[in-house]
């Protein structure tokens, strides 16, 4: 009797470790040469491990299908997290935002200590591509890989989802899932960048850190936050970006646009005061050498053709109305959005095997006995912050628990 975890991500990585530790034979199959290919490049290199916050806290920031997730988080909150990576030799340090990397900003020492940890726990790896799950009568009995069949009474996927596909995410768990039987929610890239009509060629490359941006859906507020931002040849990306586009699930049936609050310090009173100060000091110059002060260089020439004022109007003869227009510009910057980049490039995976179908308390399927399923194959995904790992690392150990300790009944 022993146990098959799919995938060497951070679900998978954390799921063959915790059912090895309660004593468990387990395997892990896994496409690459070296495991946590995904984890290697998340948080720039750096690791994002998890957020610095409390249960709700996390709920707070994952808008698919939160309350799954409850029995997973309060069996392994981000606290408990942070205390299993101290434990296991790598420092952490909190960050803005309650963002929690390494002391060393190094993802390779998260990667060597959940390693470490495995091998210990008596983990064997095998690196071969899973092909198919071997169901027979409603139940798990192994796995068919590199055309040889592994017996397993208990098999977790773990396989990511569809972005990054280069790290080995290549949507084989939802065939798997589907194969099961399953639903599968068809996923959505989340967490990627943005796409405007005609691109942002003439902003590509300006960063705006401390501004404002609020999502519209058909004309409605649904989300707004501060932060920083990037204008690249196709539109948009940075992290108030990634973000945003989590909000963003029903292009085709609805309309999106985006504001960038330029200034959100000010509000509109003490920021027509400003630009009636730097106007007094430019009465004589022509109305675009007049923002310098105000702008970065790169993006007065948008702003300028925004507010519909002459260029080159001399600041001595803007009227009213016209720094009216200015200032609405200025708070309320108008990016068209047509669409999301492909779901290769998403930092996470929207959609997947239907949670209504999971044991929220075991991570087990509610179609196939002995079957798991933790990370991001599962339709739940977080903002950016540490909350998708989270998740990952939560649904991963509750899933290996689970499995170890039915295998002992």
């Amino acid at each position: 009797m022993n146990i098959i975890v799919i995938g060497g991500g951070a679900a998978g990585l954390m799921a063959a470790g915790a059912a090895a530790e309660c004593g468990a034979r387990v395997t892990l199959f896994e496409t690459n040469e070296k495991v946590g290919r995904k984890l290697f490049i998340t948080g720039k290199g750096r690791c994002n491990v998890c957020n610095n916050c409390d249960v709700q806290g996390v709920l707070q920031n994952v808008p698919v299908n939160p309350l799954f997730l409850y029995s997973a988080l309060g069996r392994f909150s981000p606290a408990d997290v942070m205390a299993f990576f101290e434990n296991h030799g790598v420092p952490l340090k909190t960050e803005r935002g309650n963002r929690v990397f390494p002391v060393s900003d190094k993802s390779a020492d998260i990667i060597d200590a959940l390693f470490t940890w495995m091998k210990q726990s008596g983990v064997n790896i095998i690196h071969e591509t899973v092909e198919s799950l071997d169901i027979q009568d409603g139940t798990i009995v192994g796995v068919c890989a590199g055309g040889k069949t592994y017996p397993a009474s208990r098999v977790i996927v773990a396989t990511g989802g569809a972005s990054y596909p280069q790290t080995g995410s290549t949507g084989d768990g939802y065939r798997f899932a589907k194969a099961a039987g399953h639903t599968v929610v068809p996923p959505n890239p989340s967490l990627v960048p943005l796409v405007t009509p005609g691109g942002c060629e003439e902003l590509m490359g300006l960063s705006l850190r401390n501004v404002q941006v609020t999502v519209f859906e058909d004309n409605k507020k649904i989300w707004s936050d501060f932060g920083e931002m990037l204008f690249t040849h196709f539109g948009l990306s940075g992290p108030l970006i990634l973000s945003a586009s989590a909000h963003m699930r029903h292009f085709g049936s609805k309309g999106y646009h985006i504001e960038i609050d330029l200034k959100p310090a000010l509000d509109e009173k003490t920021l027509d005061k400003r630009l009636l100060s730097d106007f007094a000091e430019h009465k004589n110059s022509d109305f675009i050498n007049a923002l310098g002060g105000l702008l970065p260089r790169k993006i007065i020439p948008t702003v300028v053709r925004m507010s519909e004022i002459d260029p080159r109007a001399k600041v001595n003869g803007i009227t009213k109305a016209q720094r009216a227009a200015l200032l609405h510009t200025l708070k309320h910057f108008l990016v068209l959005v047509s669409g999301k980049r492909p779901i290769a490039e998403a930092i996470v995976t929207s959609g997947g095997v239907s949670v209504k179908e999971v044991s929220p308390k075991t991570m087990e399927s509610k179609k196939v006995k002995g079957l798991y399923f933790a990370g991001e194959v599962l339709d739940v995904d977080a903002y950016t912050g540490g909350f998708n790992l989270q998740i990952a690392w939560s649904t991963g150990r509750l899933a290996g628990l689970s499995a170890a300790r039915q295998e002992e009944e």
